[in-house]
């Protein structure tokens, strides 16, 4: 099997909002690859932020019964998260100097053993707690 991937709100937003479309298809060829490998990653932090973005906060928001069915079906990714975590978060957004909810993320990434945080929030080529992050839409 291959290294898993966590997967950032934004990526998981832009797969669904058509509105910027570079960053739409960008978004859903990486997510289709981490389907077909098995390797995706989420939390339940992401699939929250998700679900509030998309039938609130974008330009056409989805409906409530599809964001739902979007959540369910990334929820087979979802590593569990506890305080054990927040603790750890606190940890990384002293020693990162990042903001908690990254942080978060970033714990979140590091549990589920992943290598590869994919987010446009975070410095894309900078390695947290183990995990690098990587930026799909920076060119380079």
């Amino acid at each position: 099997m291959s290294a898993k991937t966590f997967v950032d709100t934004n990526i998981l937003v832009y797969s669904h909002d058509r509105d910027d479309r570079p960053k739409h298809d960008i978004a859903r060829a990486e997510l289709r690859a981490l389907w077909n490998d098995g390797t995706g990653v989420v939390s339940p932090q992401v699939l929250q932020e998700f679900y509030v973005t998309v039938t609130r906060k974008i330009a056409n928001p989805l409906a409530t019964d599809k964001a739902r069915s979007v959540v369910m079906a990334y929820a087979v990714w979802c590593v569990d998260v506890d305080s054990d975590d927040v603790l750890e978060a606190f940890r990384i957004e002293d020693s990162a100097h990042i903001g908690f909810w990254d942080a978060l993320i970033v714990a979140s990434a590091a549990k589920a053993g992943a290598v590869r945080l994919l987010s446009e929030d975070l410095n894309s080529g900078q390695t947290i707690a183990g995990v690098r992050i990587q930026n799909p839409f920076a060119n380079g």
